[in-house]
């Protein structure tokens, strides 16, 4: 295996067969669903393995009650330390001392390079992001303090124009629509995926990271959840059109549920999605 490509799906679980509710039941996936030889993405379907993807539902609380909280959700990913164990308490959306301390102690970008592991976070941020983390108006989440933390320089929209970075929201349409930019690239979904695998060329680990179906659970947007999963299929469908599946490990992973049940704006207690692709799974 030479590489391990992880997408990160913040705040996606799997909950009830209810496409009233589920927009991972009601949303056309088409490559996720061949995948899984038409298992639906629900807590129902349990674990799923077929001859092209294992679906396992992860226990996002690890033994500790409550809802899972981003900070301690996802320092446990990028660390395998059991954070809310380690806190005693479920904590989020950001990183305080308690949870910087577990990401500077284990923190995987810094663990792979320390090894001699090329690693990337191909996140690119806009230049009002880094201003506001500068002011001292925003704190970085756990993802890109722990890229920073193992040596890792957060991308910009010199990194997007190059073609060495993407936008979270796959295609870059929200850098021209929301942020001003008239010269960053546009993708397709699908051109995005094959982006997405020309850029893990040079690297052993590749780490990215979609944020808005998050966002859209706590706004209860079941129609723009619908809508965000069908661009990651899209997405997704483009990656492994390019990818060579027998050389790289693919992990569609998530920190808790929350988008699943639009019926709430809160995270859920359901188990976080994972999914497997490729070599080593």
């Amino acid at each position: 295996m030479k590489r391990v490509i992880f997408l990160f799906l913040d705040g996606v679980g799997l909950g009830p067969d209810d496409p009233k509710t589920n927009p991972l039941v009601a949303a056309h996936l088409p490559t996720l669903q061949e995948l899984l030889d038409g298992a639906p993405l629900s807590v129902a379907s349990g674990r799923v393995c077929t001859p092209h993807a294992c679906l396992i539902p992860t226990d996002a609380a690890m033994g500790v009650p409550g809802r899972p909280q981003s900070a301690t959700g996802q320092a446990a990913i990028l660390t395998g330390v059991n954070a809310p164990a380690r806190l005693g308490e479920h904590y989020g959306p950001r990183p305080d001392a308690r949870v910087r301390a577990i990401l500077d102690e284990a923190g995987l970008f810094a663990r792979l390079t320390q090894g001699g592991w090329a690693a990337y976070f191909c996140n690119a941020y806009p230049q009002r992001y880094f201003d506001a983390v500068e002011r001292g108006k925003r704190l970085l989440s756990a993802i890109p303090y722990a890229a920073v933390q193992g040596g890792l320089r957060l991308l910009t929209a010199e990194d997007m124009r190059a073609g060495r970075a993407l936008s979270a929201n796959f295609t870059g349409e929200g850098w021209r629509t929301e942020l001003g930019y008239t010269d960053t690239p546009v993708y397709t979904p699908e051109e995005a995926g094959r982006q997405l695998w020309r850029i893990a060329q040079d690297y052993h680990f590749v780490f990215f990271e979609h944020w808005l179906t998050d966002l859209l659970g706590h706004r209860r947007d079941l129609a723009g959840a619908v809508a965000a999963l069908e661009r990651f299929d899209s997405f997704l469908a483009g990656l492994l059109e390019a990818a060579n599946l027998s050389e790289t490990l693919i992990i569609i992973g998530s920190d808790h549920g929350n988008v699943e049940d639009c019926s709430t704006r809160k995270h859920t207690e359901n188990p976080a999605l994972t999914i497997l692709l490729g070599a080593g799974r």
